[in-house]
């Protein structure tokens, strides 16, 4: 499936109010559409540089460029006009999602043929076993995962789990630390923010536990609280920073889940999403004293 998304570029002048001024030539800025005003362009110009006393923008040579965006790795369905998008990576036996963790391994518990001894002539049944770490494949972080005090999966509603809102964050390619400059032009308060790196592609690779891969900064979480988000999802290894410099230090974790704000990782498929007009849906099995758990995450696209 495809979808559409928009592009300004623009030569801008902004002056400020204790003088002096800056100049900007080609700057490119996502846009919701392919209708935007000059001064909503030049609001959102400021708000993604993170500016302020700015008594004037002067937008001239504003072109739009339409892009698709296509479904890549993603699966989709259409259903009464609204679009399904798959956003989970497929759990089977023995792959890995983090290296060094147990993998999960899919067994028979009740075979169809051994079924038969307990059912009517014709009646068969199958029964699988998996035995597995809670972090396998894309799964949902709730509080308790870093907080001893924090609520299980049982103790967070749906509505912070199904059928939200979502914005997607487009991270720039070779970009690491998404920080508060990279998310200030998303509207965020009640929505699901998900973090587009690509890093997805590389998934099940030695490539995959990188140090350079992208994550969120506590900064950025900060930012994301304050702002109202409601959850936040990555299509990377980990929402915080895994090299050898952050000496384990797992601030985004901390932040948003100190806020009761879930967190999903190891996403895929975001390429296939428009940058808002869809909602996100990443809902576990309640399940006592757990932290973590896998999850069918998708989105609706109308």
């Amino acid at each position: 499936m495809t979808g559409r998304w928009y592009r300004a570029r623009f030569d801008a002048e902004i002056s400020f109010a204790d003088g002096g001024g800056l100049r900007t030539e080609g700057f490119r800025l996502d846009i919701p559409g392919p209708d935007i005003a000059d001064d909503e362009l030049a609001a959102l110009l400021v708000r993604h540089l993170g500016l302020s006393r700015v008594t004037g923008v002067s937008i001239s040579g504003k072109t739009i460029v339409e892009e698709p965006h296509q479904g890549g790795r993603g699966m989709a369905a259409t259903v009464d006009g609204r679009r399904l998008v798959e956003l989970s990576h497929l759990i089977t036996d023995g792959m890995t999602t983090l290296p060094g963790w147990p993998v999960p391994r899919i067994t028979d518990w009740l075979t169809r043929e051994a079924s038969r001894a307990n059912y009517a002539p014709g009646v068969e049944f199958h029964v699988a076993r998996i035995d597995m770490v809670a972090n396998t494949g894309t799964y949902l972080d709730v509080p308790a995962h870093r907080w001893a005090d924090g609520a299980d999966l049982t103790g967070v509603p749906l509505d912070r789990l199904a059928d939200l809102p979502g914005v997607l964050v487009r991270v720039p390619a070779g970009t690491r630390a998404v920080d508060p400059l990279l998310l200030a032009p998303y509207e965020v308060a009640g929505r699901a923010v998900l973090l587009h790196t690509g890093w997805d592609a590389h998934f099940g690779t030695d490539r995959y536990p990188a140090a350079d891969a992208p994550y969120l900064t506590g900064a950025g979480a900060q930012w994301l609280v304050e702002a109202g988000v409601t959850l936040v999802g990555i299509d990377s290894i980990n929402i915080d920073d895994m090299s050898p410099a952050a000496a384990g230090e797992r601030p985004a974790h901390s932040v948003l889940l100190a806020a009761g704000i879930p967190i999903v990782e190891h996403l895929t498929g975001l390429d296939a999403l428009p940058p808002t007009g869809f909602r996100f849906t990443a809902a576990p099995p309640r399940v006592a004293g757990m932290g973590t758990f896998p999850v069918r995450a998708f989105a609706t696209v109308d």
